[in-house]
């Protein structure tokens, strides 16, 4: 159907003519700016064609400019431009196409003709991927990073808990290991945090199945990481971890899934989903795997303690190697739980060295991957890196569950990395025959006296750790360049989501129309959470509140309108700040040089931070909008103020951007860390509305030099 430029008549009864009524939600895991851009392009398209369009902006801190039942009852139509899961539900019965957030960047006109021939949403069925634009994650990606993210705050608090009471409140015991009093403060504070553990792979578990399968495999999904997480269900002397966890989310979600497309009768259909729905696949689902994957699993287990008691009599080097990468390869797991059980089995027969390897392993992977957040940076959010120095934390305590958020995150590079760093520190623990007398692990061990040979077992978790560290990072680094090669090759603006990710920082919108988005910053939660996405980028949020935002838009647009003279960006730029040539051929190299721009205000106390920061962000997502321009961004302390700079490049500079066009409107946005609540996302916001404006493009383009720039600028606010 092509929709004409005017406004369509249609068969009103009272003879007036009827505007079509379109909505349209837009949203992308990292960065405020594609949402924002896709939402005021989809705006100005519909509002060139006669049409009505309101936009929803879905940010990490929440969705701005809510579309409500009404806006869903009367439209004709609704457009989701997104790179993140969006709730359809809302929309059943009316025509809904779905694409990625580039789409809604690139070729809005199109959207809105194909939008009226789109099928009709439905409830209960899959959800639908993006018909095409951007780089899309994989339902099956979206759905372990969502249960990453809502995983997360409970291994920290759960492992952080354990490992302060065990500090302070616990002390060694030959026959169990770090004790604490009973009746203690302190054993409160450890039965709390052990209440954070035990919760934390059923909600690993859930969460994965409830992007799948939305609200009906909620249930199953955490009932079903529940029993693999409880090997007394299935006879095994541990359960399976988070692997088994991981197991029972796609298990439960597609489980859902299914059973919704089992055609049934009119009036069954409003118990469906919280009734029938629920209880026949957590039944099906929990059978299934006491009786047919427990089982196998015990048998595994069992026979893997027999073969280990075979070995004790072989090499200590070799089995301090397969204790260690059986210790590292899923923390907490089955197979770490029978290396432990058959270690520390052994402390009572005499013979403390097998416990000594596992000993040494244990903090190898929390130490390992906190290592890595701190050696390379750039790789990770700020979200990963605040839950590396809680890693750091938990491995000085033995808790190797610290490490669960990354290997779940990126099993295929953190995996190999922990096992093949937990397989050193066991050899060299056997090596030197170190001695644990207690069933734990970790420094903490060693510093309350449960360990001989102490200079040996720091030797083995040191060189252990730093092999997990670097193994990860250089696996990791590689994983990231192949994938933004592909993301190159497609001009998507696809982005991992992270997180370990948490909720991230938000946006805000304003006006009936449009609103600012949210983005997924380093450190938020992948977005998928809340969300990113997702645990995203260094993306400051804006004011939460809708009120203070439209006002903001309205001084903007007043500012605009009357020609203000007065500051540019809240002074945050200025004439120093401009550059009409950017002298820089490639991106990191723009960066660079922007960074160099920005020093000139004497606020960049650490430049190559600030640089790595920006990359950092990049990584991430390119922020390349699009229509010549980029806006680069960076939340760090590496900066005393916020501050922008803004470049003009001559022959443009290759960002990714997802229409294909080089950037030659290049602006840098850097804010501290104490200024990300209100800022960050006000200059981006005013900047990406005023940008939109093509005579307003042209016209900084045509500036002859730094103060006719600035002239121009002066209009943003």
């Amino acid at each position: 159907m092509t929709i004409p430029a005017g406004p369509p008549p249609t068969g009103g009864g009272d003879g007036e003519q009827q505007r079509l009524r379109l909505l349209a939600v837009t949203a992308c895991p990292t960065g405020i700016a594609h949402t924002y851009m896709a939402a005021e392009k989809l705006a100005q398209a519909a509002e060139s064609r006669g049409i009505d369009m309101k936009v929803e902006t879905q940010g990490s801190i929440g969705a701005e400019n809510v579309l409500d039942d009404n806006d869903v009852k009367h439209a004709d139509g609704i457009i989701v431009a997104a790179d993140k899961d969006v709730d359809l539900s809302r929309f059943a019965g009316k025509r809904v196409l779905t694409v990625g957030v580039a789409e809604g960047i690139r070729h809005p006109d199109q959207l809105i003709e194909r939008v009226m021939s789109a099928p009709v949403h439905t409830p209960g069925g899959a959800p639908t991927a993006p018909a095409s634009g951007g780089k899309e994650r994989s339902v099956g990606y979206k759905a372990l990073m969502n249960g990453v993210s809502y995983m997360i705050p409970f291994v920290v608090v759960g492992g952080l808990l354990i490992a302060i009471s065990l500090s302070l409140g616990g002390h060694t015991d030959p026959s169990g290991g770090l004790v604490i009093p009973k009746d203690s403060f302190w054993m409160d504070i450890n039965n709390i945090g052990v209440i954070g553990f035990t919760l934390m792979v059923p909600i690993l578990s859930g969460y994965i199945a409830y992007a799948i399968g939305d609200r009906p495999a909620l249930v199953p999904g955490m009932v079903g990481g529940w029993i693999a997480n409880t090997g007394e269900l299935y006879d095994s002397k541990a359960g399976a971890g988070f692997i088994g966890a991981i197991v029972t989310g796609f298990l439960a979600g597609y489980l859902v899934l299914w059973i919704k497309k089992v055609p049934v009768p009119k009036f069954a259909r409003p118990i469906m989903p919280i009734i029938v729905i629920p209880i026949v696949a957590t039944t099906a689902l929990g059978m299934f795997f006491i009786y047919v994957i427990g089982k196998p699993i015990s048998w595994v287990f069992e026979n893997l303690t027999d073969w280990l008691s075979g070995m004790t009599g072989t090499s200590a080097i070799l089995l301090g190697a397969i204790l260690g990468l059986m210790i590292a390869f899923d923390m907490g797991g089955p197979v770490n739980k029978t290396a432990f059980l058959f270690g520390a089995g052994l402390i009572a027969t005499g013979n403390q060295t097998v416990m000594g390897m596992c000993a040494a392993a244990i903090p190898v992977m929390p130490l390992g991957q906190g290592l890595a957040t701190l050696i390379r940076k750039r790789l990770y959010t700020e979200q990963e890196r605040e839950t590396g120095l809680a890693s750091l934390f938990m491995g000085c305590f033995g808790i190797s569950e610290g490490a669960i958020p990354f290997a779940a995150a990126r099993p295929a590079q953190v995996i190999p990395a922990n096992m093949l760093g937990g397989a050193v520190a066991g050899a060299i623990a056997g090596l030197a025959s170190v001695e644990d007398a207690v069933p734990h692990g970790g420094p903490i061990v060693a510093v309350l006296g449960a360990v001989s040979g102490v200079p040996m077992f720091f030797v083995a978790v040191v060189i252990g750790s730093a092999v997990t560290a670097l193994t990860t990072v250089a696996l990791v680094d590689l994983a990231e360049r192949r994938r933004r090669g592909e993301a190159g090759l497609a001009l998507g603006v696809g982005a991992r989501e992270a997180v370990l990710v948490g909720a991230g920082v938000g946006a805000t919108g304003a006006g009936a129309v449009t609103g600012a988005s949210g983005s997924a910053g380093v450190g938020d939660v992948p977005k998928q959470a809340g969300p990113a996405e997702s645990a995203g980028a260094a993306v400051p949020g804006d004011r939460a509140d809708g009120a203070d935002t439209a006002k903001e838009a309205e001084s903007a647009d007043e500012a605009e309108g009357a020609g203000d003279s007065g500051d540019v960006l809240s002074g945050y730029l200025t004439e120093q700040t401009v550059k009409v040539r950017l002298g820089a051929a490639d991106k990191e190299a723009a960066i660079r040089e922007m960074a160099e721009l920005l020093g000139r205000t004497g606020k960049v106390v650490d430049p190559e931070e600030l640089v790595a920061t920006a990359l950092r962000r990049e990584a991430q997502g390119t922020t390349g909008l699009g229509e010549e321009i980029a806006i680069p961004h960076a939340k760090t302390d590496a900066v005393s103020a916020p501050v922008v700079g803004f470049a003009r490049s001559a022959e443009g500079v290759e960002w990714d951007s997802p229409d294909g066009t080089k950037a030659r409107l290049v602006f840098m946005i850097a804010v501290p860390e104490a200024a990300a609540g209100d800022e960050h996302l006000r200059i981006l916001a005013l900047l990406s509305r005023k940008l939109m404006n093509a005579e307003f493009r042209e016209r900084l383009l045509a500036a002859p030099d730094e103060s006719a720039v600035l002239g121009v600028l002066r209009e943003v606010g």
